[in-house]
């Protein structure tokens, strides 16, 4: 069993923004594999299928996403998934617009809903495809531009990057391997 968390806020003045990056990866792997993202459970909504012959959860908290890690640790602790079975897909600041990095652990970095899992799980021993939203423009607050609507001008280019990051997903369920770790999928894409 794998729990693969897309990273968001609940709400439809969020839907398009950059901080809901993972959630928009999330519902295209769904898209892809036939998985109704449909139920609510564990602080989150979350749907059940098959990626590559493995049993997956698709789970987004709905905690909003300082408070992610609450959802997360109830899901991994009700089905008893190891450490490296949660895969964590969130948007970066720190990678430039459209490109992907997949790790196989690591710190949060700046990112407070990876802060969250990371403090809750009690561990930073898991693999996570990190979506590239930077840098934020001059002038800008971060807070500000994580929670801005996608330009309709730069849209198409973070679809494409929500597309790579879900065949990145895949490649990690599949057992392909990721840079740093012993299950892995690509580096920088």
């Amino acid at each position: 069993m794998w729990l693969l968390v897309g990273l968001g806020n609940p709400g439809k003045q969020y839907d398009c923004t950059w901080h809901n990056c993972g959630f928009m990866t999330l519902h295209v792997l769904a898209e892809r594999n036939n998985i109704k993202i449909d139920k609510l459970k564990w602080k989150g909504e979350y749907g059940r299928g098959t990626i590559a012959g493995e049993d997956v959860i698709l789970l987004r908290p709905h905690t909003y996403m300082n408070l992610s890690g609450q959802s997360v640790v109830e899901v991994m602790k009700f089905y008893k998934i190891p450490m490296d079975h949660l895969v964590v897909v969130y948007d970066d600041i720190d990678i430039a617009r459209g490109k992907i990095r997949v790790r196989a652990s690591g710190s949060a970095g700046t990112h407070n809903g990876m802060k969250s899992i990371i403090y809750c799980m009690e561990s930073q021993d898991f693999p996570r495809v990190r979506i590239g939203c930077g840098p934020v423009p001059e002038k800008w607050d971060l807070a500000d531009f994580v929670l801005s609507t996608i330009p309709k001008e730069e849209q198409d280019t973070m679809y494409q990057s929500f597309v790579e990051g879900a065949k990145a997903i895949e490649d990690i369920v599949a057992g392909k391997p990721i840079p740093g770790g012993n299950k892995s999928g690509g580096g920088n894409r």
